[in-house]
């Protein structure tokens, strides 16, 4: 892709019209940026920010490369300007869905899926912070965005829902009172039942026993049951949609079911293998406004948020937290790589048309690569390295430096680099002559 021969902030600029319009006003208004000094305007501000969190430059390198654009600056006075940064990258995140939660709904009903992600410290086993997002499943755009810590677990009330709004979400998010608050709030649920984590009822509130209700259902088929579910003084009416697996597909998802089991140490219950083979999605929509087939179809295609998961994780290191948890670096890097992958979704969008990928139509390709090629325009608008100044190099290497250190850097031992100790230097003839010397 030919680049525009204008210098770097122009080229740079061009980014700012994914952001909301309020972006530099709120650089002032979170005093993320106060006076110009070596950084010389919220958007070279900005600037530091994605080098940071988005490409994952070390302090050492965003240093760098802003020295190759300007005047010299160091890891330390990077560091510092970030860390000031954190309101406002914060109070950033939440303007770019806002847009898209403003948007028309078509036919009265948005489809926002729900899932969960996790994020690790380099060199870290365990879970240091949870991403909870929601995915508009016609036009793959982000709606919602929250970050916890690791003990704040997958709940709908991380999600705000309005009345129009049909959450869909995996078994991970089938807790009764979360589901009951959802549904008295408005807005419709599809969910995998996890039959052990949520008990049901009959509508004349006896309990039902899931088992004996499917125990006669032939293999292949689809049926519904009309069920309550949540605490007794918040009950809310739903379906519970089972479809049973044919004889080969229930062999494989008992001996799934098996080796989950046996990886813990346990023995799966008969109840435990009997449910394997089933799939079973409980919703608050009645059958008269969805089947039971389009929701099944429907929590399929679940699987888009998944994609979308593995696409900001595998290409932009989503997950890959380069700052000490709990440090000030380590929650502005977090927002701030949300925001770099909002910036590439709205540059996808805006390079291949709006509608380009909705679900809602025929597709002839995914996301993956298109995406890929996109992230690779932005990187050098970010760095600027087209206009870096070559007179700064110096500059730019002494501020990437090695640290001093007890270890010095390797070198040639002295002996083998130095002259041999018969030859006289003085003695020595000028040009070739000496040099052959030397070699004899």
């Amino acid at each position: 892709m030919q680049m525009p021969s204008t210098d770097s902030d122009t080229v740079f600029e061009d980014l700012l019209q994914d952001l909301p319009p309020e972006t530099i006003a709120m650089a002032y208004e979170f005093k993320a940026f106060c006076r110009a000094r070596k950084i010389k305007t919220p958007q070279q501000l900005l600037r530091v920010v994605l080098l940071y969190c988005g490409l994952d430059q070390s302090l050492r390198e965003v240093a760098s490369t802003m020295t190759l654009l300007g005047p010299r600056l160091t890891d330390s006075a990077i560091a510092e300007r970030l860390a000031a940064c954190r309101p406002w990258v914060k109070a950033l995140l939440p303007k770019m869905v806002e847009s898209h939660l403003l948007a028309p709904i078509p036919q009265g009903r948005r489809c926002i899926v729900i899932d969960g992600s996790t994020v690790q410290a380099p060199g870290a086993t365990g879970i240091h912070y949870r991403l909870h997002l929601g995915l508009d499943l016609r036009t793959l755009e982000f709606t919602h965005l929250h970050i916890s810590d690791a003990k704040t677990g997958e709940s709908l009330r991380h999600f705000a829902l309005g009345p129009d709004d049909i959450a869909v979400a995996d078994r991970g998010y089938c807790h009764p009172q979360a589901v009951a608050e959802t549904v008295h709030a408005g807005a419709h649920v599809v969910v995998r039942l996890n039959p052990y984590n949520m008990p049901l009822f009959q509508p004349d509130e006896t309990p039902l026993d899931l088992v004996q209700s499917l125990q006669q259902q032939p293999p292949g088929t689809l049926r519904s049951l009309p069920v309550r579910v949540g605490p007794a003084s918040q009950r809310v009416t739903g379906w519970v949609h089972a479809y049973r697996l044919c004889e080969e597909q229930a062999n494989k998802a008992r001996a799934r079911c098996r080796q989950h089991n046996s990886k813990k140490g346990h023995v799966p219950q008969a109840r435990t293998l009997f449910l394997a083979a089933w799939v079973l999605v409980w919703t608050s929509l009645p059958p008269e406004a969805l089947s039971a087939d389009s929701v099944l179809r429907l929590y399929r295609v679940r699987w888009q948020v998944e994609l979308a998961i593995k696409r900001w994780k595998s290409l932009l290191d989503v997950d890959a937290l380069r700052a000490r948890q709990g440090s000030p670096l380590a929650e502005l890097w977090l927002h701030g790589k949300l925001l770099y992958a909002l910036l590439v979704d709205k540059r996808m969008r805006r390079t291949m048309g709006v509608s380009w990928g909705h679900l809602d139509r025929a597709r002839t390709a995914t996301w993956w690569r298109p995406y890929k090629l996109i992230q690779q325009t932005l990187v050098p608008r970010l760095t600027g390295a087209l206009h870096w100044d070559d007179q700064r190099w110096s500059q730019a290497v002494d501020v990437v430096a090695e640290r001093p250190r007890h270890r010095t850097l390797q070198r040639l031992p002295e002996d083998l680099v130095a002259p041999p100790s018969w030859v006289d230097m003085d003695l020595l003839p000028l040009g070739e002559e000496g040099e052959e010397a030397i070699a004899a």
